[in-house]
């Protein structure tokens, strides 16, 4: 019998059962079968741990000061102050422009000072300093005393839109106001009074946030377009804040204004010198808690006004319902401006129109640079040393026009 013979015999096992022999190669066809299903199974497995297996925490970094990068385009910031408004609606509101002495002839303290949104400060006669203190939707009780005005400080106002307060002023004001179309309330006892406290002598007319409110809806004054300065918003102003202070300990970044960096170990003492009078020119000292600066007088005084309440208390004294803070803005401008004596030999003469040197305080660094105004109407640009305007952080301003025979001291 030949071996194809035998290999087609069936054997019987020991249970007389008939079992057939399996074909030759069947063997290794099942092997590898066996083998792919176990490395299919090991793979899904992989696969389903990787993505299925709990993730561990990454720990999130938190630096100070640095807010998220969400971009929230329905907040609303104030023309004049940057500040975030509550009420989109009063984003254009009413602006008042008050003419507000500093003489010690009973001027001061001031009422209301502390809220205004940006103060302009220059000599107004024989070395005293005046205000124009610039106000939008105004609330204190007390606000003034109110004095008369001056074409240099009608020129810096103007661009705020604003109703220029006053009480009188020197000729060539007046007449820029009558031909100008100004919105002008000048001494008017239907929005003002006389205030009784006797060493107030002739600074006693004041004014209220009711009295200005109901001006402007008796005149349909009901919207002010404001052209403020550029300014950060609140996060900005937060990151640069850091980035100067990393700057200032660590030196190990480039300044974000430019190249006057330099400038940064000096400006915790600032002193701006309108002349030779202590009483008049000013000292700040920045406070790093607040981020603002704490004023005061050369002669050391600080420079404290009467912080009033927010309603209606009627024709008051400040003396009686308000209470004295510091003035502290958020930031301080020293402008050279040239200055002379008007034909009058009394009043100033400043040039308002045109270019000069600046220094610019804010988040404890002094950045210098340079003024422009184009015109009247253009507000005031204020540039660093490469030529790029300066964004001013969010908050009170302080611009102090210094005379060409003045300084700064930081």
């Amino acid at each position: 019998m030949d071996e194809k013979s035998i290999e087609n015999i069936q054997q019987p096992d020991k249970n007389n059962k008939t079992i057939e022999k399996p074909k030759k190669g069947e063997h290794k066809w099942i092997a590898f079968l066996i083998i792919g299903l176990l490395f299919l199974g090991a793979g899904i497995g992989c696969l389903l741990w990787t993505f299925l297996k709990p993730q561990p925490e990454i720990a999130q970094l938190n630096y100070p000061d640095i807010p998220s990068k969400k971009d929230d385009t329905s907040t609303v910031y104030s023309a004049l102050t940057g500040e975030k408004l509550d009420d989109a609606n009063s984003l254009n509101a009413p602006v008042f422009c008050i003419q507000t002495p500093n003489g010690t002839d009973g001027a001061r303290p001031q009422a209301g000072l502390n809220t205004a949104g940006v103060i302009f400060e220059a000599i107004a006669e024989a070395g005293i300093t005046r205000f124009a203190a610039i106000y939008q939707n105004p609330s204190p009780a007390v606000i003034g005393p109110i004095r008369s005005l001056r074409l240099y400080y009608l020129q810096w106002d103007t661009p705020f839109d604003c109703t220029i307060v006053h009480a009188g002023g020197a000729p060539d004001a007046l007449a820029a106001v009558r031909t100008g179309g100004y919105k002008d309330l000048t001494e008017n006892y239907t929005y003002m009074y006389r205030g009784t406290i006797r060493s107030r002598l002739w600074n006693n007319l004041f004014t209220t946030a009711s009295y200005l409110k109901q001006y402007s809806t008796n005149n349909g004054y009901n919207t002010s377009e404001i052209r403020g300065f550029s300014r950060m918003t609140p996060d900005e102003s937060k990151k640069n804040r850091v980035n100067s202070l990393v700057k200032e300990r660590l030196s190990i970044t480039t300044p974000a204004t430019g190249n006057t960096s330099e400038l940064a170990a000096g400006t915790s003492n600032i002193g701006i010198r309108f002349g030779r009078i202590p009483n008049f020119n000013v000292d700040y000292v920045y406070d790093a808690t607040s981020n603002k600066y704490l004023r005061s007088y050369q002669s050391g005084v600080a420079h404290n006004v009467y912080n009033c309440p927010n309603e209606d208390l009627g024709e008051r004294n400040p003396e009686d319902v308000c209470e004295l803070t510091q003035m502290a803005p958020s930031v301080v401008i020293a402008m050279i401006v040239p200055e002379r004596r008007a034909s009058d030999n009394y009043h100033e003469d400043i040039t308002t129109i045109g270019s000069g040197e600046a220094y610019v305080f804010q988040n404890g660094l002094a950045i210098k640079g340079t003024w422009n105004k184009s015109s009247v109407a253009d507000q005031i640009k204020f540039l660093d040393e490469s030529g790029n305007e300066i964004k001013l952080v969010p908050g009170q301003v302080i611009v102090s026009a210094v005379p060409n025979y003045g300084g700064v001291e930081f």
